[in-house]
């Protein structure tokens, strides 16, 4: 638990639980269906494996989550409470979207982005052969330019080695205009026509590829005055 306010209000009650570093991320991960301990720092890449061991602990004994093992698989499980907070959440997410500006390059972050969308596969529009989509982010590090996306059989891995599969679709494009777009801030044909990207590969895969995905409920939220139109966002 953090500090204490020392106030009965509610508000500083859940917030002596709710706001200590890391611990509302990894309340989205839990809510997102993420279970396993390795899962869970995949989608908080920058979290050391010590703090996350020590949240999930703070979680468990304020009755959030509930720890199940069955032998070696261990799953960290949302309770009541903790599932209750998933408007909390979701409007936190809504709000960002509206309210805060511009994108830095820090944020930017092509295996997060891509664990994000590889969660996201609506895999009753995938070809029911193995899909590999390779992505080619213009504007990244050398070692941080190419990754795979491999579908298959209901399952989705992302790749930073090339894993020797026939490619079906090759995406270039900048990692801040595909994050734009995971986030709603663009559409897909914009990101073609204005962000100097490409797909290349068979026409009916082209055309098919956003449908792949479902993106988070926040890229629907409609952008606010100004902020609509704010570069990098």
């Amino acid at each position: 638990m953090g500090a204490p306010y020392y106030q009965f209000c509610p508000v500083a009650k859940a917030m002596e639980l709710l706001d200590e570093r890391w611990t509302m991320l990894l309340l989205r991960e839990l809510l997102l269906g993420t279970e396993h301990f390795n899962d869970l720092r995949r989608g908080l890449p920058r979290m050391s494996p010590t703090l996350l061991s020590h949240r999930l602990d703070q979680l468990q004994r304020a009755g959030l989550i509930e720890r199940i093992a069955h032998g070696a698989d261990v799953r960290y499980v949302l309770t009541p409470a903790g599932a209750e907070l998933r408007p909390v959440v979701e409007q936190l997410s809504a709000w960002g979207v509206r309210w805060i500006g511009e994108l830095g390059d820090a944020d930017l972050d092509p295996k997060l982005l891509l664990w994000d969308m590889h969660r996201n596969i609506d895999h009753e529009t995938v070809p029911d052969a193995r899909t590999v989509i390779a992505l080619h982010f213009t504007d990244a590090s050398p070692a941080r330019r190419r990754w795979w996306l491999v579908i298959h059989d209901g399952d989705a891995d992302v790749c930073d080695a090339d894993p020797g599969y026939e490619v079906a679709i090759e995406v270039r494009c900048s990692l801040r205009a595909l994050t734009r777009f995971w986030r709603g801030d663009i559409e897909w044909t914009t990101l073609l026509l204005a962000e100097d990207a490409t797909a290349t590969g068979p026409s009916h895969l082209r055309r098919a590829l956003p449908s792949w995905f479902t993106r988070p409920g926040y890229a629907a939220v409609p952008r606010v005055g100004a902020l609509a139109g704010v570069p990098g966002r």
